[in-house]
């Protein structure tokens, strides 16, 4: 992964962790361990599915830029669906507290979104391409009359 993608992702996952620290603690305060387990669970699924999908988006603009856009759309429609499915399969669980689980993977989708729009806003990404060295330039051959 080259540097600034890495960076991207880094901009973005280390939020999302964070919001997943606080909502761990929010969840064992008011449902105990299990909510904090199922807190855990959602930041981990959040990161990885939106993580892969960011990576994913990332090598379809560097090869197929004319497709980005309508990529872009069918990935993000595509993780919310899987992360419907999620919460669905594991809605019955007894592993932890799906409500925690359920909520802490909405707030944390959300702050993933939050953060990679920030993250996109602050990057310097060139929309116009910089003048080539003077030695390209068409001026200045030729002869002189």
């Amino acid at each position: 992964m080259p540097s600034n993608d890495a960076r991207n992702l880094l901009h973005v996952a280390v939020p999302t962790a964070a919001a997943g620290a606080v909502a761990a603690v929010v969840s064992a305060v008011v449902a105990g361990g299990k909510g904090a387990v199922g807190a855990l669970v959602a930041t981990g699924v959040v990161i990885v599915f939106m993580g892969i999908g960011l990576y994913v988006l990332q090598r379809v603009a560097k090869s197929l830029p004319q497709i980005f856009q309508a990529m872009g759309l069918m990935l993000y429609a595509a993780q919310l669906l899987l992360l419907f499915v999620f919460v669905a399969v594991f809605k019955d669980t007894t592993l932890f507290n799906p409500r925690a689980f359920a909520i802490t993977l909405v707030v944390l989708t959300l702050v993933w979104i939050a953060a990679q729009t920030r993250a996109h806003m602050k990057a310097k990404i060139l929309y116009v391409e910089p003048e080539s060295s003077a030695g390209d330039k068409p001026g200045g051959k030729g002869h002189s009359s």
